[in-house]
Parts: C-alpha cells; structure tokens; sequence
C-alpha cells in the first residue's frame, strides 16, 4: 500500500470529484480530497466505510495557504504525490450584461485561481514522481454561450492547461485538460433544474479522468472533450 499511487482532488466530496475518488480507491490508489464544507466530506468518508487509504481535508481551493497546507498533509501523510485533479468549480447561471456581480469574484477566484494555486502548490511533488495535472474544464470552455461569464472561466482553465503543459512537460510532468458536456451533478443545484436531453453521470466523466491517468509512461494525454450524444454544442 505504501508504493501505491496518491491523487490529490479539489472539491472531491460530490459529484464529478466524488466519482473519480471511488473509483481511484478501487483500482488501489490513496486518494485526498478537499473540500470547504467538513460536513459534506465526512459523509463522504462515511458512505465509503472510511477507507484507510482515504483523507478529506476541509480547505478553500481559492486560499492559497489551504491549498499548500492540502498538497503538504498529503504528501506527509502518502509519502508521495502523483496526480492532482483541479475539479473545485461552480457556476453562477448568470450572464454579462443581466447577472449579478455579487457572485462572480467567487466564481473566478474558485474557476481560475484555484486551479493555478494547485499546480503552484504541488509541482514540486509531482516533479519527484513525473506525475500528472488534471483539470476539469468544461465543453463551455471551447463554445461561445451568449454572455456566459462561466463560459469564461473555463476558457480560462483552457488556457491554463496548454501554457502549464508547455512549462512542466520538460519536468516530466503531464497534463490532462478533461471537458465535460452535460452532465448530471450538483452543478445544476443553484441553477434550478437540470437541463433538457440527454447527461452523462458523473462517474461517465470519472472515466475519462482515470483512463488518462493511467496511460503508460511517457504518454500524455492533453485534451478529452466528453459531450452526451445529441448535445449539439
């Protein structure tokens, strides 16, 4: 157990997070999730039996010091560090020019800044184990929504996955930009409803993260757009 592998996931007690832990821990893995509600991951712990190889760690991914002290109890307490998956993300369900500003600080600092202080935080661990960067984008993140500032966002998290790439891969280190269409998760909480047609699950979207995890050395997977069949968009 102690040579197995250690994935650090923000916002890992629900959805698309939760999934890709599941499914880490059964393929062996120790996994560390984050997240800023202890509630929410204490259940999580709890639904899964509290698996030795599981540690929550309540933190805001938008706070660097949270997010140092997150990749530092990690790795003291793995060992190692060999992949961070950047999932901590929401959205407002408001546009430019009608929205409220009120909430959009929260949602850029937790959509783009979190993402950039986790690489900060744990390259160095991951320059030891030519490890590897996941961040979930999103399919809005290559589409244009009409004054969709969440859309923004993710362009952002798109760019930040191919300059990161250009910088680490000399390390050793790879990047995964995973970009899921519709999918069911609590995403859609504050929104209202969920959208018409067809969702992936979010374990549909843990697929596709862990299959790019698992390449085999020296293979770097950069960009996964994952869309339901008939999301024309």
């Amino acid at each position: 157990m102690s040579d197995s592998q250690v994935a650090l996931i923000t916002g890992g007690g629900s959805g698309i997070g939760a999934a890709v832990a599941r499914q880490l821990l059964d393929a062996g893995y120790r996994v560390a999730v984050t997240g800023r509600g202890e509630e929410r991951l204490r259940a999580f712990a709890e639904e899964l039996g509290r698996p030795d190889g599981l540690l929550t760690l309540v933190g805001d991914t938008a706070v660097y010091e949270d997010v140092q002290a997150a990749v530092d109890t990690t790795v003291k307490t793995f060992g190692r560090l060999d992949t961070v998956v950047a999932n901590a993300g929401f959205a407002t369900h408001d546009t430019v020019a009608e929205g409220d500003p009120a909430g959009w600080t929260d949602m850029v600092l937790t959509n783009v800044l979190g993402p950039a202080l986790l690489i900060r935080a744990s390259i160095d661990a991951l320059k030891e184990t030519r490890g590897r960067i996941v961040l979930v984008g999103s399919v809005a993140g290559f589409v244009h929504g009409p004054g969709n500032i969440y859309g923004a966002t993710k362009w952002a998290v798109t760019g930040l996955a191919e300059n990161t790439r250009r910088q680490v891969t000399e390390w050793g280190v790879g990047v995964t930009l995973v970009a899921p269409g519709r999918t069911e998760t609590p995403f859609w909480d504050s929104y209202g409803s969920l959208p018409p047609g067809h969702l992936l699950t979010a374990g549909q979207i843990a697929d596709s993260i862990v299959w790019a995890m698992r390449q085999p050395d020296g293979v770097d997977v950069n960009t996964v757009v994952v869309r339901p069949v008939g999301q024309p968009v």
